[in-house]
C-alpha cells in the first residue's frame, strides 16, 4: 500500500513522525481516514479515537483530545491538544476523570461555561476509557 508522512505533535512532545498507509481520525464533524496522495486539506478535530497504520501495516490506536489536521502535499501534520498511545493510558485515572466529570455536570445547569468544560472532560475520558478498552 502506498505510504506518506505523518507528523503527530502536541504542546508536550513530538509524538510520531514517519511513514504511514493511514490515518483515521475524529474531526468536529465526524472521522476522516487519510490515505497516500489525499487532496490537500486542513480541519479541527474533535475528541475521539485515533488509528495510525505505519508503513509495516500495524496498527496504533490513541485518544485524540482536539487539534488541527492538516494535509498538504502528501505531508500530514496532525496538531492535538493531547494525543496519548492506547498503552500510556492510565485507566484508573480515566475512570475517576470519568466520573468526576459526570458527577460535576449533574451540579451545572446546561448552559453554564464549566458545564461545557465538564462535558468536554468528560467525553476525554470515555474516549481514553474505550481507547484503552
Amino acid at each position: 500500500m502506498a505510504t506518506y508522512h505523518l507528523q503527530i505533535v502536541t504542546p508536550d512532545r513530538l509524538v510520531y513522525d514517519g511513514m504511514v498507509e493511514s490515518l483515521i481520525v475524529r474531526a468536529v464533524d465526524g472521522d476522516v481516514c487519510i490515505l497516500a496522495n489525499h487532496i490537500d486539506y486542513a480541519t479541527p478535530l474533535g475528541i475521539g479515537e485515533a488509528q495510525v497504520t505505519d508503513a509495516e501495516g500495524k496498527t496504533r490506536t490513541a485518544a485524540c483530545n482536539g487539534g488541527l489536521l492538516s494535509v498538504q502535499d502528501n505531508q500530514v501534520r496532525l496538531v492535538a491538544i493531547t494525543f496519548e498511545w492506547q498503552d500510556e493510558i492510565d485507566l484508573e485515572r480515566a475512570k475517576q476523570a470519568e466520573a468526576s466529570a459526570a458527577e460535576k455536570l449533574k451540579e451545572l445547569e446546561r448552559k453554564d461555561r464549566d458545564f461545557a468544560i465538564a462535558e468536554a472532560k468528560l467525553k476525554r475520558a470515555i474516549t481514553r476509557i474505550h481507547v484503552k478498552g
